[in-house]
């Protein structure tokens, strides 16, 4: 006898949600499962709020920043990245998270959870064609910038330590890898 896991629509997860039977857990649903997701440590916390406000001051009013906000995918998916650059809809989020539409490239910042990040949900966004996905590797103090989706794989991949970053959303923008992800030692 094989275990099939359940699979949950986004529907079922929201009356999940409404019902309070979620309350009080740190979860996503990737993919129709639901996962629970890891703790939040120090150096995540920090680096994912400086990043946050560091992206705020350069983009402006040109997009939105949603950190740790759901956002909502046509393959019965809705994470919470750590941090979401998209358009600015106004009250438009009062009836729905971004949609991939909506999404301008996406951040996450990993640790023990790096392998979910790297190949999970690497797969998930880029099946629904989020142009671009950044993961921090906080182990490493690198970036690695997923771009370019094709067929449920981002076909370009590569990994900096320092320099600059120019989202393919806001090409003239240039994003500091220090400013995302310090390479410098913390004290």
């Amino acid at each position: 006898m094989s275990l099939t896991p359940v699979k949950w629509t986004i529907d079922e997860y929201h009356r999940m949600i409404a019902a309070g039977i979620l309350n009080n857990r740190r979860v996503e649903l990737l993919k129709g499962e639901i996962v629970e997701m890891s703790s939040e440590r120090e150096v995540h916390a920090y680096f994912s709020s400086e990043a946050t406000e560091y992206l705020m001051r350069l983009l402006g009013n040109r997009a939105m920043i949603r950190a740790s906000k759901p956002i909502t995918l046509p393959n019965n998916s809705e994470a919470q990245p750590d941090i979401a650059i998209v358009q600015r809809l106004g009250r438009e989020y009062l009836e729905h998270h971004p949609y991939p539409e909506n999404i301008f490239w996406l951040i996450e910042y990993s640790d023990s959870g790096l392998e979910i990040d790297l190949e999970i949900k690497s797969k998930i966004y880029a099946e629904v064609s989020i142009p671009e996905y950044w993961v921090a590797n906080l182990k490493k103090r690198q970036i690695v910038v997923f771009r370019d989706p094709e067929e449920g794989e981002y076909a370009s991949k590569f990994t900096l330590a320092v320099g600059i970053i120019y989202p393919l959303a806001f090409p003239g923008l240039a994003v500091s890898v220090d400013a995302i992800v310090s390479s410098l030692s913390l004290h």
